[in-house]
This record gives structure tokens, C-alpha cells and sequence, in this order.
């Protein structure tokens, strides 16, 4: 614990923490309640990390749990302490981006904008955090019977400062990148739409502030079948700091059981280093951006050096 920890990173400590320690004490959480009196929802609400618990509060409930250690105490207050503290209402908690985005979505950027690390492994589409404007709203368009107007454009407003956000963060966070071919062959939006895309990717990847890996589609190796997904690392220090993000259809989640995202790093690492690397995968982009600009010329697309 370090008084230079943000309130994201410390909320997200006392929670685990705490559900840890009610695990360990074989308590469920409506004997929590009972015992503090407070309501089911209280306790249901801080292990979710959706209310901050006061200092006053939690030491009560670490002598429930049998949490005598002073430092570890002494920790866990420091951590309740910043938790707390005042910040900036960020855009993402607004009342119209609160109303359009799952919690699971607020978290994930949430976590994006602490993390030290990022890992995205795609299958079928380019991740939203490097989508451009067109190819975002050329994918969110193909949604359109399941999202109603007003959500779909929040959705893409989300989408583009997600973007921003993490491109003027790239000198405090690694991005590591891992896409299957299928998502360079798959032209969202037509071929100007994408080759403006992959314009962009091979840019940023080009220029080191990304690690940008293509799996092949000739790979011979068991890959699990378990879609696409990102790894968060919010801590250096920290090997357990790890979240994970994944979406099935309309629905999303943030899972943060230690045995998931360790599995998930696991992979990850594992076909990163099967993969092609950064070099052949951008020679592949070029490839791919000849063959679409020839048959899509766009003069408004800068030519590769």
C-alpha cells in the first residue's frame, strides 16, 4: 500500500480484501450484516467496490473478521482513507454515459485509465480503445435492431474517448496487442473505412507505442476457445493486480478471481510468443493496405514510407 496509490486502485484493494477475509472467516454476507447492523445491500455494494466504507466502519468489521495485524490494519485504513477522497466526476460517470453504459463497461474504462499494462487479444473485431471514428461507428451500426439511437451514440462517444484517452497515456502504460488474421481480413465499414483504420494501427505500432502481434491463421497450436478478452495490470509491484474484461453478444463483466486471470495472462503469453511479430505483422498491414487502397484509392489517407 503506498499513499501514492489512486482511489480506483485503493477502493479496489479494501474490497477484495475484504471479501477475502469474510471468505476466510466462513461468513456469508448476511451474517455480516447482521452482525454490523447494517443492510444487506451495504455489505453487497462495498465487496462490489460501488461505495467507498468509511475508516469507522471498517475497523469494526476487521475485528469481526479477526483482523488483529497492526500494519495490515494500518494498510487497509490507508487504503479506506484514499479510497474516499474527493475526485473529479469523470465523464464516463455522468448522467447519460451511467444510464447507456454497463457497469461492467464504467469499470473497464475505469481500470483502463489506472492500468500500467494492457493485454487485448481479439478475434473478430479491432479492440475499441484503438478503433477509429469510422470503423467504430461502421461496427456499432451493425448492432443497430439491439441498440436503440441514443445508446448508440453514446456507445461511440465512449469509444472515442477511450481512444483519446489512452493515446495521451501511452508514455505510462504498455499496450500489448494481439489480433487473429481474420480480424485484417475482415473489412468493417468497406475497404476506405478500413484501410483508414489499419492506417492508423500501423502508425501507432510502427512508431513503438504499442506491441502489435498477428496470430496466423496457419498457426498450428490448440487455441482456446474462449473469445476475445483484456488484461489490466494496474500495479507493477502487485503480480495479483490483474482484471479481466470480456464480452459475450450484448452482454459484458469484469472478472477479477485470481485463478481467471491468471489462466487468461497464461494464454495470452503463450500465443504472443507463437505469433508473428511486430515487423511481419506490420509488413502483413502494408500488404493488406495495398490491396484495399487498390481497389478503394482514397487520396485523404497519407501514403506509407
Amino acid at each position: 500500500m503506498t499513499e501514492g496509490d489512486s482511489p480506483t486502485v485503493a477502493r479496489r484493494r479494501i474490497r477484495l480484501a475484504l471479501r477475502e477475509a469474510r471468505d476466510a472467516a466462513g461468513l456469508t454476507q448476511m451474517q455480516v450484516a447482521e452482525e454490523m447492523e447494517w443492510s444487506l445491500s451495504k455489505v453487497i455494494r462495498i465487496e462490489n467496490g460501488d461505495v467507498t466504507i468509511a475508516p469507522n466502519d471498517l475497523r469494526p468489521l476487521l475485528s469481526f473478521y479477526g483482523i488483529k495485524d497492526r500494519k495490515q490494519v494500518s494498510d487497509l485504513l490507508t487504503s479506506a482513507r484514499i479510497a474516499r477522497a474527493r475526485q473529479r466526476q469523470a465523464w464516463y460517470q455522468t448522467p447519460d454515459f451511467r444510464e447507456h453504459l454497463s457497469d461492467a463497461t464504467r469499470r473497464l474504462i475505469e481500470y483502463e485509465i489506472e492500468a500500467v499494462a494492457i493485454r487485448s487479444y481479439s478475434i473478430y473485431y479491432i479492440p475499441g480503445f484503438l478503433q477509429t471514428e469510422r470503423y467504430a461507428a461502421a461496427l456499432t451500426g451493425k448492432f443497430g435492431e439491439e441498440l436503440a439511437s441514443p445508446k448508440k451514440e453514446l456507445l461511440l462517444a465512449a469509444r472515442q474517448n477511450r481512444r483519446q484517452t489512452l493515446l495521451s497515456r501511452l508514455a505510462a502504460v504498455e499496450v500489448f496487442v494481439l489480433l487473429e488474421e481474420s480480424v485484417f481480413m475482415r473489412p468493417i465499414g468497406g475497404e476506405e473505412t478500413f484501410a483508414e483504420q489499419l492506417h492508423e494501427m500501423r502508425r501507432v505500432a510502427a512508431e513503438g507505442q504499442i506491441h502489435l502481434r498477428m496470430l496466423p491463421f496457419a498457426l498450428d497450436y490448440p487455441i482456446a476457445n474462449n473469445g476475445s478478452y483484456d488484461l489490466m495490470a494496474l500495479s507493477t509491484e502487485d503480480t495479483d493486480s490483474e482484471v479481466l474484461y470480456r464480452e459475450n453478444g450484448m452482454n459484458d463483466e469484469i472478472v477479477e478471481d485470481k485463478t481467471t486471470t491468471q489462466r487468461h495472462r497464461q494464454r495470452f503469453d503463450q500465443l504472443w510468443h507463437l505469433s508473428k511479430d511486430e515487423p511481419d505483422t506490420i509488413r502483413f498491414i502494408d500488404t493488406r493496405i495495398k490491396k484495399l487502397e487498390t481497389r478503394s484509392p482514397s487520396p485523404d489517407i497519407p501514403e506509407l514510407e
